[in-house]
């Protein structure tokens, strides 16, 4: 059995137009939206797509394309 999935909130809420992610916690709107009804395979499949979203947002960031939250 899987572990309960925590939500990645961190409370920087602030929507980043270009790529639709939360630069706190990297998910989209509907992510966040529809977290608290999500199964838990759903969360963790969420929670999976964030480390590739960090990569790419800290690629963006070095080159210039934004602040790193």
């Amino acid at each position: 059995m899987t572990a309960p999935a925590a939500s990645p909130c961190v409370n920087v809420c602030q929507m980043d137009e270009a790529s639709g992610w939360c630069r706190g916690c990297l998910r989209t709107l509907d992510e966040i939206a529809f977290w608290s009804v999500l199964d838990e395979e759903d969360k963790h499949a969420v929670l999976a797509e964030l480390p590739g979203r960090q990569v790419l947002w800290l690629q963006r960031c070095a080159a210039g394309g934004q602040e790193a939250a």
